[in-house]
């Protein structure tokens, strides 16, 4: 159609003459070209149309949009007498309707086609007229591309694998497969591993629809772990291609597994933490501790572990039974349980011994007899090794000794004939650097037949027909005990009747006897048996006559500070304040006696203290404290008696003293005036030297034993008191007690009371120091021998203070000496002896 005719139609158009939809043949246009546009399903595309005039005084009139099937107009774009952005459009409701529109800001102009859909491929033809130039004609071939519609990614066992894939285990293949359902084109499909092209792929086209590819990895090491296998399928280049990612996913075993720290050694009971480093297992290793092949409990044991190694920390107390164990920690992937790797250390546990003391393995512990060998074995267990090994009896020392029959070996003690002493307990000390234990104590046990429990012969004092209850009492194992008794005398001997004795407990008989006559006097004996056998030696009993004891005679005192002898025996702070009274004992009656000294008030008779002496080879003594002879406050009377099981002898008044202030003395000065202020007034000290009555001990009818000379004793005693020494004077008088009934007659020429000497009483004598006329003094008796009988003695150092005009003046440490004197108040006697 020329140009000429086109013009005229656009004019019929314009007048309403023509239709807009009139076909369009091609023989009646060129085309100016043919352009082929692909779009993707549902998305949009563009048919580009130039609409640029040849000229720039030239227009654009319409721009029709056809469909090669068809002849009439699908869209216009009509901008005749209107400018570009009040252009009319219009588009076929049958083809495109409101998707398709054109634009003409883009260069070139296009027809921008939204949601594209199958239908819309085809060719389409755009013309565009010109109010000068001439009509063009554009052809483009539109292809509608569908991209896959659905991707599956599965393993070789039909598996889907969605993200990740696994886990495997080291070593294993791997074979993963793509499947691309859809897409026109037809996909292209391929594997990209960690984001690179992969060529160990297989190709599968199953029909026209699907494609299948599969990729396959024969051997997956332990740096394949967290590899990323990914399926691509393509089509087009308009939009990105369709892809599934998967990730590698692997169990894998420990790598290694170490103690970090090893000590050398451990201290058995004291804590020490062991760590335990796992490292490459994937997941984590589990640790777990053993000792021995039994696991440790789990308070012990704390951990904590990332992605690339464990961690556990053991905290170990170990004993001495783990002394050598085996220590290990192991390393588990729990996915992998047959792969699990471990690492082992041997414990060196040092600590004390420990012994154990057993009894020969040989002996039976329950028939051990007097005479048998025994022997001990001491079991050691020691970390360092023990350097000494000990042995006790009963907490004493045992050493080896040969001729008793003690044998000391390395860990043996062996007691050769050993005897009922050697029983008891026995222990056995080991040491090393550690330290020394001991042992258990083991109880040996040697049977013996019985032997007296206690000193034999015993004598037993009685009088006619007085019962006696005799025990004997012998020591025995075992314990149950026959016995015999038996009574001899000088004319006879015979058992006694079974029916006169009876058993108290096992080892104890006791004999009921009562001499009638003196005939009944003499031994009794018993003698036991058990199982062992016999007893050798039986105990013995000397039955005699009994009574009270006689008085003590030929009594004596000195100062304590005077007694130089006494200082050898007592130290010096226990005799230098304190009186000492000697007496010689009487007669004990046939039985063993106590001899006391009481001090009494002698107006209320209360007894304000007494001291009593154990006899000690005839001669009892008692340390009188100084202080307490004045503490009284009162007149005291002292005597002295003796006394045993039979009663007590009569009370021998020794004297009776009364405190008398001395004369006022003055050392250059007059009266107290002169005296310094700090001086202050002193305690007097009045002491008292006691005889007894002499009496003595002989046979009666039998002889009289003639008496030494008598010896005056010194009329004064220096004693000391603190930091005081005083000068007391003192005055003998004689007892009025009557003699006993034993009498030890005075020495002839020298009636009892006949004469009166200065420092004696009816011719006894007190030599001085003092002891009755004997040569030498005997041995002094031990302290604890000695003991005041009341209370008041513990506030003796302060006695009390006579009125302050007859106190002793005391100046510094120096007191002034005054001499009292003893009066006897209640003793008759020769005024001439005062």
């Amino acid at each position: 159609m020329s140009a000429v005719v086109w013009r005229l139609v656009l004019a019929a158009l314009s007048a309403g003459l023509v239709s807009g939809t009139g076909e369009w043949t091609e023989d009646a246009e060129d085309l100016v070209s043919t352009v082929d546009v692909d779009a993707v399903l549902g998305r949009t595309a563009a048919l580009p149309c130039d609409v640029t005039p040849d000229t720039k005084e030239d227009r654009v009139y319409m721009v029709l949009w056809f469909r090669k099937s068809g002849g009439k107009p699908i869209y216009s774009f009509d901008v005749r007498g209107r400018s570009f952005n009040k252009a009319l459009q219009w588009s076929d409701p049958g083809a495109f309707g409101p998707r398709a529109y054109f634009a003409t800001v883009a260069r070139p102009a296009s027809l921008t086609l939204n949601s594209v859909q199958l239908d819309d491929e085809g060719t389409y033809r755009c013309r565009v007229d010109f109010k000068n130039s001439p009509t063009r004609n554009f052809q483009i071939r539109l292809t509608v591309i569908v991209p896959p519609h659905q991707m599956l990614l599965y393993d070789k066992s039909g598996a889907d694998v969605s993200g990740v894939v696994g886990p495997l285990e080291e070593g294993a293949g791997l074979v993963l497969i793509c499947e691309v359902r859809g897409g026109r084109p037809e996909p292209v499909v391929t594997w990209h591993i960690n984001n690179a092209p992969a060529s160990q792929y297989i190709g599968v086209k199953t029909d026209t629809h699907v494609v299948v590819n599969r990729l396959e990895v024969a051997v997956v090491k332990r740096e394949d772990l967290n590899t990323t296998f990914k399926c691509r399928a393509a089509n087009t280049n308009l939009v990105p291609p369709q892809e599934k990612t998967v990730r590698l996913e692997m169990n894998l075993a420990p790598l290694s597994v170490s103690l970090v720290s090893r000590p050398q050694q451990f201290v058995a009971g004291a804590a020490a933490t062991l760590r335990c480093v796992a490292d490459g297992s994937r997941p984590p290793a589990v640790i777990t501790w053993f000792k021995d092949s039994r696991p440790f409990a789990k308070d012990k044991v704390s951990d904590r572990s990332n992605e690339t190694w464990s961690i556990s920390s053991l905290v170990l107390s170990p004993a001495p039974a783990d002394h050598e164990a085996v220590l290990k920690c192991v390393a588990t992937n729990p996915r992998l349980p047959a792969r699990a790797i471990d690492d082992q250390l041997t414990l060196n546990v040092v600590y004390a011994p420990i012994v154990t003391l057993t009894l020969g393995s040989t002996l039976n512990p329950h028939d051990i007899k007097e005479g048998d060998d025994v022997y001990f074995e001491c079991i050691v267990r020691a970390n360092p090794r023990e350097h000494r090994i000990s042995w006790y009896h009963n907490d004493k020392h045992v050493t080896q000794n040969m001729t008793s029959g003690i044998i000391v070996s390395t860990r043996s003690l062996v007691l050769q004939r050993v005897t009922r002493g050697e029983a008891g307990g026995y222990a056995c000390k080991a040491a090393n650097a550690r330290g020394e234990t001991s042992s258990d104590v083991v109880r040996l046990r040697v049977q013996y037949a019985p032997v007296c429990a206690g000193a034999t012969p015993l004598v037993v004092g009685t009088a006619l027909d007085e019962a006696l209850r005799v025990r004997c009492s012998v020591l025995a194992d075992p314990a149950d005990v026959t016995f015999l008794w038996q009574f001899n005398n000088s004319g006879e001997s015979f058992d006694v009747s079974p029916a006169r004795y009876g058993t108290v407990n096992g080892s104890v008989s006791e004999l009921r006897y009562t001499p009638a006559s003196e005939r009944d006097y003499g031994a009794l004996s018993c003698r036991g048996t058990n199982a062992v056998g016999r007893q050798a030696q039986p105990c013995v009993f000397q039955i005699v006559p009994a009574a009270r004891p006689s008085p003590p005679r030929n009594c004596t005192v000195s100062a304590g500070n005077d007694s130089n002898w006494i200082e050898d025996a007592y130290p010096r702070e226990e005799v230098g304040d304190t009186l000492v009274v000697r007496c010689v004992v009487g007669y004990d009656g046939g039985l063993p006696q106590l001899v006391v000294l009481e001090a009494l008030d002698s107006r209320s008779g209360v007894v304000k203290f007494n001291v009593t002496a154990n006899e000690t080879d005839g001669v009892a003594q008692f340390l009188v404290p100084a202080m307490a002879l004045w503490s009284s406050g009162s007149t005291l009377r002292l005597t002295v008696h003796s006394t045993n099981d039979k009663g007590s002898s009569d009370k021998i008044t020794l004297h009776a003293l009364a405190y008398q202030d001395p004369e006022p003395r003055t050392d250059g000065e007059s009266g107290v005036a002169g005296i310094s202020k700090a001086a202050f007034w002193a305690i007097v000290l009045t002491a008292v030297t006691i005889v007894c009555t002499s009496i003595g001990v002989v046979l009666v009818l039998r002889r009289r034993r003639a008496r030494p000379p008598a010896k005056t004793q010194p009329p004064e005693l220096q004693l000391n008191a603190g930091d005081s020494q005083y000068v007391v004077a003192f005055t003998l008088k004689p007892p009025r007690h009557a003699q006993p009934d034993i009498l030890n007659p005075p020495p002839d020429g020298d009636p009892l009371g006949a004469s009166c000497h200065e420092g004696s009483v009816g011719g006894a004598a007190l030599d001085a120091p003092g002891w009755g006329g004997m040569d030498a003094p005997p041995e002094p008796l031990a302290p604890h021998s000695l003991a005041l009988g009341i209370e008041e003695q513990r506030g003796l150092l302060s006695p009390p203070r006579p009125a302050a005009s007859k106190q002793p003046i005391v100046t510094g440490t120096s007191t002034l000496g005054r001499r009292g004197h003893l009066i006897a108040e209640d003793i008759p006697g020769p005024e001439s002896c005062v």
